[in-house]
């Protein structure tokens, strides 16, 4: 049984911390964002902190992050960015505390780690979602996605997508979040249990190679095979090669998953692009997917 955090309601306290890489630019400006939604923000000491790339040293975001953790006081801890950094943390964080008091965690890219050890090991919903260093950027859709998930209003996503969907109806717990990190989770104490679960998938900055190489590894541990549904998100930024790989990111992960017969929807708005929707880790959900129309919804 996945436990639902409480929802937050006006007055709240929650904290930012840095449990990776460190911010190359304030974000005071998503700050009052989340004191508009009635919220009282207290700034870790990673926020602002510098370790060569890291928000300081290790040591330091695993003091800071297990400070929030254990304070029952805050109901939520939100990622200012990802990065990379948080694996190398996420063994010295004791849960505990965390446990008897469950609290919203918020994040995606390299957050994944957090998102996925959570839904592993404290069997607890987490949010993966549009973070400080990107509100600048994000949709008014995406924050307001957010601010409903984090306050517990229910929420249904349509869109359309430009590549071809196998249609189906399926309910179902979510998980996922970035290919790369839930890959890097495989074998270890924080990997998701994938069976009968709806999956979503992103990431950025990839060859079409390596998200193949990935979705393959998966796709022999068996992960790939007893999924109720897959939702594949944003594939962007894709790196180019001097000698074309031959297939697009869409088509790569269509021609690993083909002989399976669970739907499957394409270019669902999550990701490293501004409409990143909020997705909470752990719910369940019902996804209705026509040829070229999706509907998501949050039961």
């Amino acid at each position: 049984m996945i436990k639902q955090p409480p929802y937050l309601k006006k007055g709240d306290k929650i904290a930012l911390v840095c449990p990776a890489k460190k911010l190359p630019k304030p974000i005071d400006h998503a700050i009052e964002i989340l004191k508009s939604w009635g919220l009282e923000v207290i700034i870790g000491d990673s926020v602002y902190a510098s370790h060569h790339q890291f928000a300081g040293s290790d040591h330091l975001r695993t003091k800071d992050i297990q400070r929030f953790l254990d304070d029952p006081s805050i109901k939520a801890i939100i990622s200012g960015r990802g990065g990379y950094g948080a694996i190398r943390i996420i063994d010295n964080l004791d849960f505990t505390e965390f446990n008897k008091n469950p609290k919203w965690f918020v994040g995606f890219s390299d957050i994944t780690v957090l998102l996925s050890h959570l839904i592993a090991q404290s069997h607890t919903q987490c949010l993966h979602a549009q973070m400080p260093y990107t509100f600048d950027e994000s949709t008014a859709e995406a924050l307001i996605s957010l601010q409903n998930a984090l306050f517990g209003e229910k929420q249904e996503y349509n869109y359309q997508s430009t590549f071809k969907n196998r249609v189906g109806e399926t309910n179902g717990i979510l998980i996922g979040g970035n290919l790369t990190l839930l890959a890097m989770m495989q074998g270890s104490v924080s990997e998701m249990d994938f069976t009968d679960k709806i999956l979503f998938l992103e990431d950025v900055g990839e060859h079409e190679y390596s998200i193949d190489r990935m979705l393959r590894m998966l796709k022999r541990a068996g992960k790939l095979k007893h999924l109720k549904g897959l939702i594949v998100g944003a594939f962007n930024e894709i790196a180019e090669e001097k000698i074309s790989f031959g297939q697009t990111a869409d088509e790569v992960i269509w021609e690993i998953v083909k002989e399976y017969d669970y739907p499957v929807c394409f270019n669902f708005p999550t990701g490293h692009i501004e409409n990143n929707l909020c997705m909470t880790l752990g719910a369940e959900v019902a996804l209705n997917v026509e040829t070229n129309n999706v509907q998501f919804k949050y039961l």
